[in-house]
């Protein structure tokens, strides 16, 4: 696979380092490795330097060594929501760790994506551009190349939907630092010297004694919904790390339902919804039980 860049007006005289660093988004690592591929870095079939001059109009066309995946192939299901020769959108089920560690090496996503590349005769390193922890379900997007990942890279839209205990009527922002509880490896609290997290919620419907939320985030600190949600005093139903019950649901009650951003490649608008869980709707209705 290659990539075309092509040399716009303020990059003319430039170098091609400058246009694929500063234009394209390409990172350093990414150059180096074209650098060192044969006819990594070529303009009209000829193999072009970063320090030699582009013009305006050049065509300039990157290749890069063919990706590895070491990651064990595992048959399974996939809720596949977009897919193309670049990226793939899975909406991961609720339990399933996104990547192998040392107690999960064969049940996570990467396992089954790396059968299901196999399947269309496609090889590529997993890059997950978000991360979502085992229990929380929805929306993961994976590069399959390096250049698409790094283009994308901290440019996806993302929001989620929770249910939380209590009720909340009003929209609002947490904006409160986050750092690992003292004496825990998982467990974080709101504290001072901890590392800037917002959030921003707005509640869509609520019963006695729960509020169905939409939030995004502007920080992406390891989780920081639940953690910002307890301590408001309305951790997440189902999330008994940060106190919450688990008399309704046996999950954390958190679902990632929406991806929106720009096509690094194809430059077209991509804006995916799963929709509300069923699970979640079930927990307010009980309520009224």
């Amino acid at each position: 696979m290659y990539f075309e860049f092509i040399v716009s007006k303020e990059y003319d005289g430039k170098t091609a380092k400058d246009f694929l660093r500063k234009r394209c988004g390409l990172t350093a690592e990414t150059l180096k490795l074209a650098k060192y591929h044969a006819f990594g870095i070529t303009r009209d079939g000829k193999t072009l330097r970063t320090v030699d001059t582009v013009f305006e109009g050049d065509i300039i066309k990157i290749s890069l060594p063919t990706d590895k995946n070491e990651i064990l192939p595992v048959e399974g299901t996939l809720d596949i929501l977009y897919e193309d020769k670049y990226l793939i959108v899975i909406n991961k089920p609720c339990g399933m760790p996104v990547h192998p560690v040392k107690v999960y090496q064969s049940d996570t996503l990467a396992n089954l994506v790396a059968f299901h590349q196999r399947q269309r005769g496609e090889e590529y390193t997993f890059r997950a551009l978000n991360r979502l922890d085992k229990d929380t379900s929805g929306c993961v997007v994976i590069a399959k190349d390096r250049i698409t990942c790094g283009l994308l890279q901290g440019k996806i839209q993302k929001e989620y939907i929770a249910v939380c205990e209590g009720v909340i009527i009003q929209a609002g922002t947490v904006s409160a630092p986050i750092k690992l509880k003292d004496g825990s490896k998982i467990v974080r609290e709101v504290r001072e010297g901890g590392k800037t997290a917002v959030t921003h919620y707005e509640p869509i419907s609520h019963s006695k004694k729960h509020t169905l939320l939409r939030l995004w985030l502007e920080t992406g600190r390891t989780h920081q919904i639940r953690c910002h949600m307890s301590s408001l005093g309305h951790p997440l139903a189902g999330d008994d790390l940060y106190s919450g019950s688990l008399s309704r649901i046996h999950r954390q009650a958190l679902h990632c339902y929406k991806v929106e951003f720009i096509h690094p490649i194809t430059k077209e608008s991509i804006l995916l919804d799963t929709g509300i869980p069923e699970e979640f709707l079930r927990i307010l209705n009980d309520d009224a039980i």
